[in-house]
């Protein structure tokens, strides 16, 4: 085997736990041999190690493994085209915060491939995959307590990570975010209105920390949703109605170009958005009891 000392010792740890019948652990040590490039393949005497791609591309995001990075907490990134500014925009996660990073590209990944490390588990999809799907499957198979959605477009100029897991932590907050609002209930609940930090019906996905077992147990996303816009207030409304609060902060996080939203096809744009939001009229309108205090 050509493969380096490290990946043939946690290959052999792997075989001794398999041995033990301790799977779990198995399966972690299987994602870190992968995280480092290399499929283990089991054999009658033994295992193999293979080269394998960089990164994993799948048909459908649901078909991936669960992955355990072994951290507290991880950041999921859902990107979908221009990788170099979404590189820029890992970076700057790696640079202020030693939390797990796994990306997930809707296409080719590019230059994204660099970012692989230890920490930064990469895979792919196929292009046209729904957002709201992508993003259930970064709340189902991520195993962190907590869990971090965010646009390719938010970019740390600090650790954002910290104080917000320090809210979730309390126990008060199952969602912690930088950027939402009050539903505004004057124009039939047809808009959102920033009233800055505190408690508020609705965050959107720049950046959403999440208590993990919390969010699942709401059913996550929308998996109808396969445009990200308004997705995350139908998600924060849901939330809401599970009797999950979510807090609004200030956070050292500033926000680039917004590519999904800038730079797509405005007739899809508002389709998809309108799909989006026509879901929460219906659902939600007038459940006045699943908002937080007005101010």
């Amino acid at each position: 085997m050509s493969a380096p000392d490290s990946v043939l010792a946690l290959a052999q740890e792997r075989m001794s736990a398999r041995g033990a019948k301790d799977f779990a652990l198995a399966d972690s040590l299987r994602n870190k041999i992968a995280a480092l490039g290399y499929e283990v393949v089991d054999v009658a005497d033994g295992f193999e190690l293979i080269a394998k791609a960089a990164f994993i591309t799948l048909a459908f995001a649901r078909d991936i493994r669960p992955i355990d990075l072994e951290k507290e907490t991880t950041v999921g990134i859902i990107v979908d085209g221009f990788t170099d500014d979404a590189l820029e925009t890992v970076n700057s996660v790696k640079a202020n915060n030693d939390c797990g990073i796994v990306i997930l590209s809707i296409g080719d990944p590019g230059r994204l491939v660099e970012a692989i490390d230890s920490r930064t588990y990469l895979f792919a999809v196929a292009p046209g995959a729904s957002w709201g799907d992508c993003a259930n499957v970064m709340i189902e198979k991520v195993k962190s307590t907590y869990i971090v959605i965010m646009d390719p477009s938010t970019r740390f100029t600090g650790d954002a990570i910290t104080p917000a897991v320090a809210e979730l932590k309390k126990g008060e907050y199952v969602a912690v975010g930088w950027r939402g609002g009050l539903v505004n209930t004057d124009d039939d609940w047809r808009s959102v209105d920033d009233k800055g930090d505190g408690e508020v019906d609705v965050l959107f996905s720049y950046f959403m920390a999440l208590n993990r077992e919390a969010i699942v147990e709401t059913g996550g996303f929308n998996p109808r949703a396969i445009y990200y816009r308004n997705a995350d207030i139908e998600f924060s409304l849901k939330v809401r109605q599970a009797g999950g609060r979510l807090l609004q902060m200030g956070l050292p996080l500033e926000q680039g170009r917004h590519h999904g939203y800038h730079d797509v096809d405005p007739d899809y744009r508002e389709i998809q958005s309108k799909k989006n939001y026509d879901r929460i009229l219906d659902r939600f309108r007038g459940k006045s009891a699943i908002l937080s205090p007005r101010r």
